[in-house]
């Protein structure tokens, strides 16, 4: 049988180039997903253009609207999102995959500089999703689009000044190519680091399927939050990971606990498991 790409589509250019580039060269079987965040009235033509899209292609196509509104927040509108599509993946027991590409680093980068980050924000885009276009610049993903003649809908909201990155996105348009190349090579020696900690975690902790509660009770702070980054999969933030570790120290046996982004720990007296929602 066939591996899956469960391929997230917006209708942007970014994403249909994606979409055909896979068709195009993919030995994977391929589910088009297309989450409507209901912000703009006209999302619904979005997720009619992107079905239309599946069919020409050929691909299963899955679809969900939320009625998320005009005012909800990047964090919480690109959450919803991720829940969507790693639900669609966990159905089709595929791999997800998105359309990021080298503009992106440099601007979730500089999100992240702006909002202050430790080195970890420098390592961005890095997890269990796959992304094929992150040697790409943006400017590389529209030739590809004018060379094959391809069609996208443009989303008014890039253009607004409600969103950070957007804002963000018009200033680093403007950034030197060295400076560019500098931060992608950075967040290269990153992604590194990250990976060579996670070996070290692995032998501290194991691979589990459980874990130890007494070793998190007794770890360093810093520690043994690190150690829950990892067994997380880097998908929960600081303060969710801090709310984590109070429940391994405190929850009753035979209990869960709900840590977000899919995520729920089961307790018994001596250790705990997990599982993730793909």
């Amino acid at each position: 049988m066939k591996l899956r790409y469960v391929v997230a589509v917006s209708g942007g250019v970014d994403s249909v180039v994606l979409l055909d580039m896979l068709s195009k060269n993919s030995t994977h079987e391929i589910v088009v997903a297309h989450f409507d965040h209901g912000i703009r009235e006209d999302s619904a033509e979005d997720a009619a253009f992107v079905s239309e899209l599946a069919e020409a292609y050929g691909h299963a196509f899955e679809t969900l609207r939320e009625e998320l509104g005009a005012n909800v927040s990047e964090e919480k509108a690109r959450d919803r999102r991720y829940l969507f599509l790693r639900s669609i993946a966990k159905k089709y027991d595929g791999q997800i995959v998105t359309a990021h590409h080298a503009d992106d680093i440099v601007e979730t980068i500089a999100i992240n500089f702006t909002r202050g980050t430790g080195w970890r924000g420098l390592a961005v885009l890095d997890s269990d999703i796959h992304r094929p276009l992150l040697h790409l610049s943006k400017s590389d993903i529209l030739k590809y689009a004018a060379d094959y003649n391809l069609s996208w809908r443009e989303d008014s909201t890039n253009a607004s000044d409600a969103y950070l990155r957007n804002r963000l996105r018009r200033k680093a348009i403007h950034l030197d190519p060295d400076m560019k190349r500098e931060l992608l090579a950075l967040r290269s020696q990153q992604v590194e680091s990250k990976r060579l900690i996670k070996e070290a975690v692995t032998e501290l902790i194991g691979e589990g399927p459980e874990y130890s509660r007494y070793f998190f009770t007794h770890a360093p702070a810093k520690v043994a939050i690190e150690c829950l980054r990892a067994v997380t999969h880097a998908r929960l933030t600081r303060p969710q990971l801090e709310r984590v570790l109070l429940a391994i120290k405190t929850a009753a046996p035979k209990s869960s606990y709900t840590a977000g982004s899919g995520i729920t720990f089961d307790f018994t007296t001596r250790n705990f498991s997990l599982s993730l929602l793909k």
